[in-house]
């Protein structure tokens, strides 16, 4: 990376297959391997799960919530008792994001060029989020990854509205960056927004990409369009980011959204449902989902998944116990599914990087959405997945 500032942070590509890449991110906290999937701990925490856990899934890097750790404890506190490597007792790379999506997912705020202005959800109390502010929360956490404050465009949105998103996070980019300057041990990542309209995603990324930022990120995805459109503005905006740099597909998803997303050059990942959807019961296994709260659960003596290696398939746990722990209301029941789930998407980016640096990425993906439906019993995820790419 040309810029002094950066060179605690360098992306080396280690493998090719087609589009799709493997490679390594190194940061002031180690490194990530690519494909990566970031499991979320929201409030410095993934829930229901200890870090050892979470390392133990196989995740290199997490990320945390710049909104919910400004509201409570607050940046302070963090910064004062070390920064959050230190206060969340990972000692790996962390990202967090900007705040961005939180605030404008808010019943009531008000949004002009300055910023977002807002209810504290916590006390009630007037707040305020600018570029500046999330880069000076996000400063003090102390994250090796921070993320821009964008406008995140809802879906569906007109042309008008995307194009003031676009107008805004390149304003407010220019902003994260002054705000930013004096802070080497962080890379600022830059986020792509436009909706779905394929001009306004090319002239954010273009302007981005002019600016020569550690990394990217595409933005404004997977609030509400669906896979099909997900897709299609994913694959669209890749090739417009730098080969050289990684590239982040914000808030993604099923695992068929990973492998589509692979296949089109992204890298890293974060989503929640694999700890939301354990703490209802749904579990993924490798011939779909499960809903281990069924009854038909009641009295099955095999594991979650027998070709899983995670601390509840191959601790001997029955679908029947860990159905009773649901049925009790016992919190070991979301410990042990959350367990799997995340360790199950941590074996599938890392079967995809495989899959990659032996040239087989495309039979990989196909093999397993061929065999994979969204709900066990249910249509093949192979149908919704763009398999050609």
């Amino acid at each position: 990376m040309s810029e002094p500032h950066d060179a605690p942070f360098r992306f080396r590509l280690e493998g090719r297959c087609g589009r799709a890449r493997a490679g390594c991110f190194a940061t002031p906290h180690g490194s990530f391997r690519t494909p990566a999937f970031m499991p979320v701990g929201t409030h410095g925490a993934v829930k229901a799960m200890t870090p050892e856990q979470v390392r133990a899934t196989g995740a290199e890097i997490v990320l945390a919530n710049t909104y919910h750790l400004a509201l409570r404890p607050g940046e302070a506190l963090v910064e004062k008792l070390g920064g959050l490597h230190d206060f969340m007792r990972w000692n790996g790379p962390i990202l967090t994001d900007s705040g961005g999506f939180q605030v404008f997912s808010l019943p009531k705020k008000e949004i002009d060029d300055r910023g977002v202005r807002f209810r504290n959800e916590v006390d009630g109390s007037s707040m305020e989020l600018t570029p500046e502010r999330s880069i000076q929360i996000q400063n003090a956490l102390g994250a090796d990854i921070i993320m821009a404050f964008d406008e995140c465009t809802p879906y569906p949105a007109e042309e008008s509205l995307a194009r003031r998103g676009v107008r805004r996070t390149l304003g407010w980019i220019e902003r994260c960056l002054k705000a930013h300057a004096r802070r080497g041990d962080q890379a600022l990542f830059g986020i792509v927004q436009g909706s779905v309209y394929p001009h306004l995603r090319e002239s954010c990324a273009q302007a981005l990409v002019a600016l020569d930022l550690p990394g990217y990120a595409i933005g404004g995805v997977s609030v509400g369009e669906g896979h099909e459109l997900m897709c299609r503005v994913t694959e669209h905006c890749a090739p417009l980011l730098p080969e050289t740099k990684p590239r982040y597909l914000m808030g993604v998803g099923l695992p068929e959204d990973l492998l589509a997303a692979i296949g089109y050059g992204i890298d890293l990942f974060d989503c929640v449902i694999p700890t939301r959807y354990a703490r209802s019961g749904s579990v993924f296994t490798i011939r779909g989902r499960i809903r281990l709260t069924n009854r038909k659960y009641r009295r099955d003596a095999y594991p979650i998944d027998v070709s899983c290696d995670c601390e509840a398939c191959a601790g001997g746990f029955s679908r029947a116990y860990i159905h009773h722990l649901f049925a009790a209301n016992e919190i070991l029941g979301a410990i042990l599914a959350s367990t799997h789930n995340v360790r199950f998407y941590q074996r599938l980016v890392a079967s995809a990087r495989a899959a990659v640096q032996e040239q087989r990425f495309d039979a990989f993906r196909r093999e397993f959405l061929e065999g994979y439906a969204k709900d066990a019993g249910g249509k093949s995820a192979a149908k919704d997945a763009q398999l050609p790419l």
